[in-house]
This record gives C-alpha cells, structure tokens and sequence, in this order.
C-alpha cells in the first residue's frame, strides 16, 4: 500500500505533442492515477482524441470543442502545430482562400468552354466538338512536357516566385476561356492556349507543391503533409462546387455580369495568393535571398533572420537578376590556355574557379569535384560581391577601394579582381557564413541554380591569406 507521501510524488509524466505535460501518482489501493483525469475523460488510449486539456494546458480553440478536434485531426497533419513549420497555418490559410476563389472562376469558365463547343445548341456539330476538345488537350499535353523539360530543375530556386507565376498564369488561361465563346472564329486557337497555360500551371504548381511541402514537413512527415493539404483542397473545392451551383444560373444569361464576378474572383484570387506566398518563412537560401543577406551584411555588418529576409524578398522580379551568375559551368567556357588557367588559379586553394565579364556583370563558376554545400555557398557570394562593385551603396573598405579600381576601367583585369577579392572573402565569408547559421539560416543545404558540371585543375601552391 502506498503511504501519504507517495501519493504527493509524481511517478512519471507524459504528454502529447506540445501541450502540458500530466503527472501520475501511486493512489492508496496501488493503482495508478492521474492529474487531470476527469477533465480529460480518459485513462489512456490516443491523447490525440480527448475532447479537452487539463488545468496546465492550453489547447487553443482546437480543445475546446469535440467537433474541432476531430476537424483538426481530418485536415492537420499529425502533431500540428510542432510537425510542421511555422508559416504553414497562415500559408494554409490563404492558400485555401485562394483555392475557393479559383474554383469559383474555374466554374464560369468551363461553362464558358462548353458553351463555346455548343451545350445546349441543337446546330451543333458532336465531331467538331470532339475535334476542337482533342487538340486542345494535345497542346496542353506537348506544353507540359516543353515546360517541364525547360524549367524544371529551376522550380525548387525559387519556388515563391514561380508559385505565384503559376496562379497568374492559370487566371489568364481562365480568361481566356472565358472570352473564347465571344470570338467563335478563333475559338478553338483560344481553348488550345488557354490548356496549353493550364498544363503549364500544372507543372509549376505541382513541383513548387512539392517544395513548399519539404519545407513544411518538419518530422519526415512530407507524405502526412501532402496527404492533409490535398484533403483541405478537396474541402475547399467541395465548398466552390456548392457555392457555384448557386452562382451559375443567376449569371449564365448575362455575359457582362459573368465576367464582372470573374474580375473580382481573379481580383481575389491574386491578392490571396500573394498573401500566401508572403506568409512563407523559407530557411534555404536562393540567390534573391543571399543576394538580399548579403548587401544587407556589407553595409551594416549584420545578418537578417529568415522572417525579416522574407518579407523583402522580391516575388515578381527574381526571373531576371541584375547579375548573370551561372554555377557548375564547363571549365572549357572559363578558359582556354594554359595562361589563364594559370591566372585562376594563382592565389587561392578553393574548389572553384571563377571568371568575372565586367562589360556584361557576368559570373561563371566552375566548381571542382570535391565542392560541398559551403564551397558552393561561398562560390555565389564570390560571385555577388563582384557584382555589387558595379552598384552604388556603402561596402566595406576593402571592396570600397576594389570598386574604385574597377570603375576605373581597362587599367585593371578582372582575374586580378577577381583575385583579390578571393583574399577578401577570406577574412569576410567565415563572419558571413557564421552570421547566417546564428541568425537561423540552414547553410548545410541551399536552393542556388547549380549545373552538372565538376572538374579538376591544379591547386595554387600558395597559401590562403588567413
């Protein structure tokens, strides 16, 4: 039998995910009993299930009723909120915002389309139907494979961007079905590129899906994460279906209303898009983002955290970069004879060869076969250093006299630039990189365009400058 004081000491504790740990004590008769208990409504079997929390919880709106903590279970993966990032409930939710709004233009623009191919019209042709239905899907099927084969190791770069690239381009092709009937003439040209962008979608969305999943998935839970948003969009959708069978007979008699309630859909559409890709808090960095850490740590000495970084990444201008930098390039593009080679190599013991076209503030990178996550890391850095001695802005004092010397033209190579700034980046690019890595970036893996290309070269026998 347990005496008084066992009963005061906890025997063991457990809790599920984040919420309040529960204690258990040895009771009189030598069972054991648990804190809380009687608000919780059970003794064991799956915490996930309990209707409530005890005293120390905190559960949120989710415990607080039945019905929410099964909905919760249904559309959250497991262990939400500590198994997945922290942008995705603000992510997810206007995620799902967006979702609704083009499942609701979706629906005026199919009925659009099957207008277009003569529903309803007793004049019209089965087989030109048909005809007008096949090409339309093999255009968007010989797109996606264009596309894909084209853009496809680019996606994971920067997959905010071409998230957003994706839905504006799918409100286009929306569009564009939707002024096809008005245009019979044109119309089967019209439906066939309004698919070819659909397919074009398709690939975009899907693939930057998949990254924004990677990074969501914090517990190897990148099969529940996708399991669960695909169940939040088929809720949503389900939602678009009801509300469009209400919508679709107050507007299919009156072309200039239907199109008036696809403007503020679209309208809709974009802006929870928009909010959707800001809400992200990508932890990887892109060469938008290190190029954003980086002018940001030459001219005040520090590095942003990734929710700061964020925020003032670019979404609609990082297609086009200011500086060309190409990673992984042939090493027969970056040099041909053995003097330039020679120059370099001269200076420095990196795994990467960099050449430098002012004229064009172009970078090439060759890199070397031994090149890891942190080689690459510094290669961009090299790279985005020589491109902001082109630019205007504070810089260090080092690269303040190295931009002196390159405005100052033809007096000055850029391998002897180039090799200067290697000696600089060895004082600069251990504070840099230490700075990402307190700050919260991870610097083990990255998002930079690299190509295939490795290669191998004779090291410089001098030293690196310490």
């Amino acid at each position: 039998m347990a005496d008084c004081a066992s009963l005061r000491v906890p025997l063991c504790t457990e809790q599920f995910g984040s919420r309040a740990p529960r204690a258990c004590r040895a009771a009189a008769d030598g069972s054991l009993q648990w804190d809380g208990a009687r608000r919780w409504g059970w003794l064991s079997g799956n915490p996930a299930a309990e209707p409530g929390q005890d005293a120390g919880g905190g559960g949120g709106p989710w415990a607080a009723l039945p019905a929410l903590s099964g909905l919760r279970a249904v559309l959250l993966p497991q262990g939400f909120p500590d198994s997945v990032s922290t942008d995705y409930l603000p992510y997810q939710l206007w995620d799902s915002v967006q979702a609704f709004a083009s499942s609701l233009s979706g629906s005026l623009a199919t009925q659009a389309v099957l207008q277009g191919l003569g529903v309803g019209d007793a004049k019209a042709s089965v087989s030109a139907a048909t005809s007008t239905w096949l090409l339309k899907d093999s255009t968007g099927m010989l797109g996606r494979i264009i596309f894909a084969w084209w853009k496809g190791s680019k996606l994971d770069c920067n997959a905010k961007q071409w998230r957003l690239f994706a839905d504006v381009l799918n409100d286009i092709a929306m569009f564009l079905e939707i002024m096809a009937p008005m245009y019979p003439i044109f119309f089967t040209m019209t439906v066939s590129i309004s698919n070819l962008a659909k397919c074009i979608v398709g690939v975009a969305g899907g693939a930057t899906r998949a990254a924004l999943t990677m990074h969501q998935a914090r517990r190897n839970n990148m099969a529940d994460v996708s399991a669960k948003d695909s169940s939040q969009e088929t809720v949503v959708n389900l939602a678009g279906l009801l509300v469009s069978l209400l919508m679709l007979p107050l507007v299919s008699d009156c072309p200039s209303l239907s199109l008036g309630c696809f403007i503020l859909l679209t309208a809709l559409h974009i802006y929870a898009n928009y909010r959707a890709v800001r809400a992200l808090v990508l932890e990887t960095l892109n060469e938008s983002r290190l190029q954003l850490l980086l002018k940001h740590f030459l001219q005040r000495g520090e590095v942003l955290a990734p929710a700061s970084a964020n925020q003032m990444e670019p979404l609609w201008t990082g297609f086009w970069p200011s500086l060309s930098l190409s990673l992984g390039v042939p090493l027969h593009h970056l040099v041909s004879s053995v003097f330039e080679l020679e120059q370099l190599v001269e200076g420095h013991q990196e795994p990467y060869l960099l050449c430098w076209n002012q004229s064009q503030n172009q970078v090439q990178v060759a890199l070397s076969q031994v090149a890891g996550p942190e080689a690459v890391l510094r290669a961009a850095t090299h790279g985005l250093v020589l491109g902001a001695l082109q630019e205007d802005g504070p810089l260090p004092k080092e690269l303040a006299e190295l931009r002196e010397q390159a405005r100052a033209g033809p007096k000055k190579e850029s391998w002897i630039l180039v090799r200067e700034t290697h000696q600089v980046l060895d004082t600069l690019f251990p504070k840099f990189l230490k700075g990402l890595q307190a700050a919260g970036w991870k610097t083990e893996k990255h998002h930079l365009e690299v190509d295939e290309w490795r290669a191998t070269w004779p090291l410089s026998p001098e030293k690196k400058v310490s």
